[in-house]
């Protein structure tokens, strides 16, 4: 087994200058990573109550990838009550209120009637090109932890793609070192004011790609694959940047996982890279998925507390 860096004061693998603790961390990351969404698969009976081996086994997923995904095997079905109850297991306490969700800051997501569409909602079933959620949110409001849950499935389509944003940071950084500089410029993305019918709703916001979290250090990714409303920093370095993260994303790269979400089925994860398929809904299936975003992070899968993963510290 592949021990893990410790956790020690000045440990700094996301610094471009940590050339050792970036190796260290490198080496333990691509360990035994999952090979196949089956990987990232947990059966539990009941999400509001996990037992203590189906809440290991998805932290241990959470760890490794960022991601779990879970199944409900005793075929109940699932609520709002019962998602925020499996996020609280986790440490996710803080919802983002943002404004497409319920008034319990969970959003139900479903197709809407295009009559009642602005160009900011993204709940039809049109296809929806690689993101992060809440790319647009100011710096001190990020999204870090995402519950989804599919309480129905469509009739046919909408497969997810995810990618670990450690991963997309790796590959990155070990095709070129200024990718991750450029990246982490604090204005190199910017998402213009979200204004409907003459009203501000949102202000611009401008930060990075690549940021790390205050205290804990943990990688952060904010990101959009849209050409429009987005406005990139004009550097070359920043558009070859862009350019190759663009190419590996649209590529069938083994780092890329995909599941189409059946019904009883969620994924618990620290806001990780995804995108969907176009799908089709009918009479008998309509698709309808509970998300909950937050501000916190799945508790224990941040760099720099104890140690990564199963806690296995050299020194």
């Amino acid at each position: 087994m592949t021990l893990v860096p410790a956790a020690v004061p000045g440990f700094q693998p996301f610094d471009l200058t940590a050339h050792r603790d970036y190796a260290a961390w490198r080496e333990w990351k691509l360990a035994q990573y999952p090979a196949a969404v089956a990987d990232l698969l947990v059966q539990v009976q009941d999400p509001a109550q996990l037992t203590a081996a189906e809440h290991a086994a998805l932290l241990a997923r959470c760890r490794k990838a960022n991601m779990a995904i879970y199944s409900v095997s005793s075929g109940q079905p699932v609520d709002k009550v019962g998602i925020r109850a499996l996020g609280r297991q986790f440490g996710l306490e803080r919802l983002d209120m943002n404004l497409r969700a319920d008034e319990d800051s969970i959003t139900s997501i479903r197709v809407v009637p295009a009559s009642a569409q602005t160009h900011y909602i993204p709940y039809t079933n049109r296809p929806l090109n690689w993101h992060t959620d809440g790319y647009y949110n100011s710096l001190d409001e990020q999204v870090r932890g995402v519950v989804m849950h599919c309480a129905a499935a469509s009739a046919s389509g909408g497969d997810n793609l995810f990618l670990d944003p450690e991963i997309a940071y790796i590959l990155l950084r070990d095709k070129d070192p200024d990718f991750i500089r450029v990246l982490m410029q604090p204005d190199v993305m910017t998402i213009p004011a979200n204004v409907e019918q003459g009203r501000e709703i949102r202000a611009a916001q401008s930060g990075p790609v690549f940021s790390l979290e205050k205290g804990s250090h943990a990688l952060h990714m904010r990101y959009t694959a849209r050409t429009r409303s987005i406005i990139w920093k004009d550097e070359r370095a920043v558009h070859n940047a862009i350019g190759f993260l663009s190419e590996l994303l649209d590529s069938d790269n083994h780092w890329i996982f995909r599941h189409r979400l059946q019904a009883g089925q969620g994924i618990i994860c620290n806001n990780v890279l995804h995108k969907r398929e176009a799908f089709a809904d009918d009479t008998d299936h309509t698709r309808l998925l509970y998300r909950a975003r937050y501000h916190d992070r799945v508790r224990d899968t941040v760099a720099g507390q104890d140690c990564y993963g199963e806690r296995a510290c050299s020194g």
